[in-house]
């Protein structure tokens, strides 16, 4: 089996928080899904493959292509790193 190494790419991605869901789900066309006591429990993306949770914590990142998908922090902190300014 061949083995590969990924591109370096610049994509764009937030973190999804309680105080901020409701600006994430726009970002992303999503919907902030919420307890009975209106607190932010995540946020169903549509994406690629079908509507998938982002839970509070978890990133939203915009692929290269301008696709949304979800993505738990520690993947995220093993894939990326602050692009250079």
């Amino acid at each position: 089996m061949a083995k590969f190494v990924k591109l370096p790419v610049e994509i764009e991605a937030i973190d999804v928080r309680p105080w901020d869901a409701d600006r994430t789900a726009e970002w992303c066309g999503g919907t902030v899904i919420r307890n009975g006591n209106a607190h932010c429990l995540g946020i169903d993306i549509p994406t690629l493959e079908g509507v998938m949770r982002a839970d509070v914590g978890d990133y939203v990142i915009k692929g290269v292509k301008g696709e949304f998908y979800p993505c738990k922090p520690d993947i995220f902190a093993a894939t990326y790193r602050p692009a250079d300014a």
